[in-house]
């Protein structure tokens, strides 16, 4: 019945646009704006008003959100077909705190962790932990794929002005070699430290370049080599960390209910700690902890958490957005439209429910971005003009990090200019007036009526970071529980990697006979070249 109504709504909603909303409720700014921790959310300039919003909302609680909230705050096995917990939320409780899940006190378990993590990171930093021939560690490599990459190279990049000097920090992902040799061609061997992330240390691309690493260390260091002086293993498997010469105080793990795109702040982001060091490591995940909290706690009605992702659906399912942008006007945020594609997409890019029956909606939108200004001299052009509508998240710090002149000033209006834009545009009577030749007044139309959310912090520091982090990990679940998707397994990715290795030795050897046709003849036309 909700779902009828939202399409009753949206139907009713398309026949005005956003000038006039403004036209006919100046108070917009004020009545759909929200403050969450440090977050203040502008939502005024979207298609949209009380009753198409309650409309939603009633959607929401027909669907038991709250309930599906609860479930995975308290551990309930909510990724039902891996039959697992999802609590990338226990990774930020306070010590003080605990959680019982199967006889078992995760909070414990994660401190302990991040105990071991905080002492590593600490003689990293101060210089006790030292390479080949004892050389002090100069240089940190992380190695992984997915989240194990994109977590800690996203917080690496926004968090850069924590970052210690004393240290240069490389990120390693891609199975293309070039991503090692670039990396390797930096680096001093006997200063070295490569970090391999992997739950299962089965992983291909991080195993592949982990063996290369280590071959390259082996080559360069010769008899002085050892493999626990230069490696850190992130996982759980304890025998294969062993059999790469890895020892057990040199390995950190985690649990198998955190998924790789929700592990930033378990031992996957050790070299996000290294880096920024563990105090300020402490002070993102209170920011994690600080939205949980909100999330938790807030109702439907106020949650803005909850509104972003039910104006998803709005758009989505009733105005047909194929893409959702996220811009960000912060250029250390350059790598979290890259981390938010894995997070949303990974999370909901199904076609089939929890139950097993195939959808007959659309589910998750293609999320893409950079950050502005850049933007705006390559894809704004398209938003702007183009035929597709996309809804765009705008976010910025009142404050930048650093003051240098009027950049950031132009950064602001230059922003605000965007959303302003995209909300009002320009119509043809308003350039004719300006004297614009009859031939061009059409070019210089600017349609407006493209709805936007504006996000402000006060200035991006550690905490703002995990409250934004947070803030798009809770859309994630609201999305699916409203899509009715599981959000917590990805078994897209699991057949091209079986595929993958069927591949392999068709390529070394040319038996291309358990190949489909078309991949064998590519096969055989690489190996002619």
């Amino acid at each position: 019945m909700s779902w009828k109504n939202i399409a009753k709504q949206s139907e009713r909603m398309k026949k005005t646009n956003i000038r006039e909303l403004f036209e006919n409720n100046p108070q917009r700014p004020t009545q759909f704006s929200s403050q969450a921790v440090d977050l203040f959310f502008d939502f005024s300039k979207h298609i949209i008003d009380d009753e198409s919003l309650k409309a939603l909302q009633a959607f929401a609680k027909e669907r038991e959100l709250c309930e599906g909230i609860s479930k995975m705050f308290s551990g309930q096995k909510i990724n039902v077909t891996e039959n697992r917990s999802v609590l990338h939320t226990a990774l930020r409780k306070p010590k003080s705190e605990s959680l019982i899940v199967d006889g078992q006190d995760v909070v414990a378990d994660v401190h302990a962790v991040l105990a071991r993590m905080r002492d590593f990171s600490v003689a990293l930093r101060n210089g006790s932990i030292t390479g080949a021939n004892g050389q002090v560690i100069k240089h940190v490599v992380n190695i992984g794929i997915g989240g194990s990459d994109l977590g800690p190279v996203m917080a690496f990049e926004a968090l850069k002005h924590y970052v210690t000097k004393d240290l240069d920090f490389h990120f390693v992902s891609n199975v293309d070699g070039a991503d090692i040799h670039e990396v390797l061609i930096k680096i001093d061997p006997a200063s070295t430290l490569f970090i391999v992330a992997s739950k299962t240390f089965t992983t291909s691309e991080t195993m592949t370049n982990a063996n290369t690493a280590k071959t390259w260390l082996a080559d360069n260091l010769g008899t002085s080599f050892d493999p626990n002086n230069h490696f850190v293993a992130l996982s759980t498997n304890a025998k294969l960390v062993s059999k790469f010469g890895i020892t057990e105080d040199r390995t950190f793990g985690f649990w198998d209910w955190v998924g790789g795109r929700f592990s930033l702040e378990s031992a996957i982001g050790l070299s996000t700690m290294i880096a920024i060091g563990p105090e300020a490591f402490d002070e993102m995940l209170s920011g994690f902890h600080s939205m949980d909290e909100y999330f938790a706690k807030t109702d439907i009605e106020n949650n803005v958490v909850v509104t972003m992702a039910l104006l998803t659906i709005w758009y989505r399912n009733f105005f047909d957005a194929q893409s959702h942008a996220v811009l960000p006007y912060e250029n250390y945020l350059k790598r979290f439209p890259a981390y938010l594609q894995q997070l949303l997409m990974e999370s909901n890019g199904k076609s089939v429910t929890v139950d097993g029956e195939k959808v007959e909606y659309q589910t998750s939108p293609i999320y893409w971005g950079e950050p502005g200004t850049n933007g705006q001299h390559s894809f704004h052009q398209m938003l702007h003009q183009g035929t597709a509508l996309v809804p765009v998240d705008f976010l910025f710090g009142a404050k930048p990090v650093t003051e240098i002149g009027n950049h950031h000033t132009l950064l602001l209006a230059n922003v605000l200019a965007q959303s302003s834009v995209l909300a009002f545009g320009k119509t043809a009577e308003e350039i004719a007036a300006e004297g614009t030749k009859p031939e061009l007044v059409e070019h210089k139309v600017m349609p407006g009526n493209r709805p936007s959310t504006v996000i402000i912090y006060p200035k991006l520091t550690a905490s703002v970071l995990g409250q934004l982090v947070a803030l798009y990990e809770h859309i994630t679940l609201v999305q699916g529980i409203l899509w009715n998707v599981g959000s917590f397994d990805q078994w897209g990715v699991e057949l091209g990697k079986v595929v993958a290795g069927s591949i392999t030795p068709a390529l070394e050897n040319g038996d291309t006979t358990s190949l489909d046709p078309a991949t064998a003849s590519l096969v055989t036309k690489i190996r002619n070249y």
